[in-house]
């Protein structure tokens, strides 16, 4: 089972929804992430057959199925907003697409409704309807519904948003176990990194109706092709600093660090720093007196219980968040001194200065500590 998106261009009141996609989708999961507005629900309505291309086709094993209607094709989509039939009972919504598959006898109707009840919590609610329920187990319905009957493409637009944390840590390892013994393609897509690392499955990072970039989503965690990639699988978001290369250094703030590769005086690139590779007050260990140090005034401190995330103000009004562990309390007001191990510093060619690199969102040069060539 293969479905192969071919050129794929969707444009609708003077705006470019998706511009030329191609991907070929195997067996399995394949994740999509990408923040709001990057083309995900278009992607999916249009692998779906619910909406039509501009340009391109789709294909599923070889056959053109872009003009064909999705009631036709073996799909199943569960959107992040749930929908159920309001006037049957959680057992009937779920049995509704078995009824319809000749594969599925009467008793082999029932033993599928419970078993995939079980899977999503809905075992001892199968009697009510929808009204009766609650936000969360409306949805867990909605994606037990599109469980039921084995489809050759399932299609979920971000299906746990709706649901409380331990149920959503719970589902993804019980669905992705899943899918992985599925024959179909099942296409997810999120706009959490956590859960895209979670599943740990083929990853397209998705931005602006292009496809960024594809492949092993740790690795691209770890070594971020572009910053449009990095900062889309970066939660909390990427701290971006300018820079300027002179003499095999970065200038940055007042401060520098080493250049990964050798570029004329003057190159302009973007520091990416993860808030959690941020200390305050004394260098990280790994560093020593190589780290990058930078003064700040701290401006707010937020506690979560298990973590505090501090907002820096630095030198020309940039900003830089700090992701500490467990609470920790601070004065806003109060200067102190933010480090980073050049190690943990991506940095970008400035968009726009590369052929290519402002679609891209500017290339990874490699890290400030040594050097990282992705592009041969």
């Amino acid at each position: 089972m293969t479905v192969i998106l071919d050129g794929i261009s969707v444009r609708r009141h003077g705006e470019t929804w998706l511009d030329d996609v191609n991907l070929e989708l195997a067996p399995g999961m394949t994740t999509v992430i990408g923040p709001m507005m990057a083309g995900k629900t278009t992607l999916m309505r249009v692998a779906a057959g619910l909406l039509a291309p501009e340009t391109g086709r789709v294909t599923v094993n070889g056959k053109d199925v872009t003009g064909i209607s999705v009631r036709k094709r073996s799909v199943a989509f569960v959107y992040q907003q749930f929908i159920n039939y309001p006037s049957l009972t959680v057992y009937e919504n779920i049995a509704s697409p078995l009824r319809l598959d000749s594969r599925f006898r009467r008793d082999g109707v029932d033993r599928r409704v419970r078993e995939v009840a079980e899977l999503m919590g809905l075992a001892e609610l199968l009697g009510r309807r929808p009204a009766e329920l609650s936000g969360g187990q409306q949805q867990r319905t909605a994606i037990a519904r599109a469980l039921a009957r084995p489809v050759d493409l399932l299609l979920l637009d971000e299906p746990l948003a709706n649901l409380d944390f331990k149920l959503r840590e719970q589902l993804r390892a019980d669905l992705k176990a899943m899918f992985a013994d599925s024959g179909g393609v099942v296409l997810w897509s999120t706009a959490d990194p956590n859960e895209a690392l979670t599943f740990a499955a083929p990853t397209v990072v998705l931005g602006e109706g292009r496809v960024r970039h594809v492949g092993d989503v740790a690795d691209m965690y770890a070594h971020p092709p572009t910053l449009a990639v990095a900062a889309t699988l970066s939660d909390p978001p990427l701290n971006l600093l300018p820079g300027v290369v002179r003499d095999g250094r970065i200038e940055v703030l007042g401060a520098s660090l080493p250049a990964p590769r050798a570029h004329a005086t003057g190159h302009g690139v973007v520091l990416g720093v993860r808030p959690h590779q941020v200390t305050i007050g004394r260098a990280p260990d790994t560093a020593g007196p190589a780290a990058l140090e930078l003064p700040a005034e701290i401006r707010l401190a937020e506690v979560t219980g298990s973590a505090t995330f501090l907002h820096l103000l630095l030198q020309d009004g940039h900003h830089l968040v700090a992701h500490l562990p467990g609470t920790q309390l601070f004065t806003p007001g109060e200067t102190t001194l933010a480090y980073v191990d050049p190690a943990h510093v991506f940095v970008f060619d400035q968009a726009g200065e590369e052929k290519g690199a402002e679609q891209d969102g500017g290339r990874l040069l490699g890290t400030s500590a040594a050097e990282v060539d992705l592009h041969g």
